[in-house]
């Protein structure tokens, strides 16, 4: 069921790669387009991981390292493969997990993660992150912001069709058409990314709110890692902002608009709700 949704999650953004590609090239256009879309599938079902950890420099974590132990304390206690675990040189305290299925999974933090939470918090946020592997969520991250960010680069090319020209043969091409697409069509990935993303924040909050014991650990983080992110700026991509426990964009008020993320508040008082019960 899980890699019936990516298909269909590869299925309608590869639709909406086609429609650009006939709006700036017509026929050719649509050609060039399902090329793109081809590579595209297959980048982002095969190494859409190494792609995100290595555009935020992530480097491998020593097995005699406290973050190591935790993680595979943690990963033992769900019953899962050991993911690879990475760190970012970061002061945005901040996690994300990838991979395409549960054996080849990698979490991420940031260093800056490190220093502002206790071991209880960290094995909250680690849990959470476990939990999007559990829930092969993972796969569905990052198909989904491998493919926003390709669709960003056609809306690109659609904008400079529209100032300059494009290669399509026939004569009623409108340029308003393409500015709209260039407008839209990263929108509409982006709300494509909302869908998917909102709800499996919630779930893997439970999980990881029970797999580190005592939801408040959670609760307290994601207090933190909020404060945190908005006083430390990341450059991070837009296109990879699902992937995050926490938007790395938090800070601008045009991304919180379009945020993948539920509101921490919300998160936060659904973990106190389930300390009380």
């Amino acid at each position: 069921m899980k890699n019936f949704k990516t298909f269909i999650l590869m299925g309608v953004m590869t639709f909406l790669m086609l429609f650009i590609g006939n709006l700036i090239g017509g026929r050719q256009g649509v050609y060039f387009a399902f090329i793109f879309a081809g590579i595209t599938n297959f980048i982002s079902y095969w190494y859409s991981d190494k792609i995100v950890l290595s555009m935020y420099g992530a480097r491998a974590v020593k097995e005699n390292t406290n973050l190591y132990k935790l993680v595979e304390r943690l990963v033992r206690k769900a019953d899962l493969p050991m993911p690879k675990v990475y760190i970012i040189d970061s002061p945005q305290p901040n996690a994300f997990a990838t991979g395409r299925n549960p054996k080849h999974a990698a979490v991420a933090v940031t260093t800056g993660i490190l220093e502002i939470l206790d071991d209880n918090e960290l094995s909250g946020v680690i849990g959470h992150e476990l939990g999007h592997v559990n829930n092969m969520d993972i796969l569905i991250g990052t198909v989904a912001a491998t493919f926003a960010g390709a669709i960003s680069f056609l809306a690109s090319i659609a904008k400079w069709g529209a100032i300059f020209g494009s290669s399509r043969d026939d004569e009623d091409r409108n340029p308003l058409a393409l500015i709209l697409v260039s407008i839209f069509a990263p929108i509409a990935a982006m709300l494509v990314q909302m869908a998917i993303s909102r709800t499996r924040e919630y779930k893997a909050d439970e999980f990881g709110a029970k797999l580190s014991g005592d939801p408040l650990y959670l609760a307290n983080a994601l207090k933190k890692l909020e404060l945190g992110v908005r006083r430390n700026p990341m450059d991070a991509n837009p296109a990879t902002e699902n992937m995050f426990i926490v938007s790395p964009l938090a800070g601008d008020k045009m991304a919180n608009l379009f945020s993948t993320h539920p509101s921490t508040q919300d998160r936060i008082e659904r973990l106190y709700e389930m300390a009380r019960k």
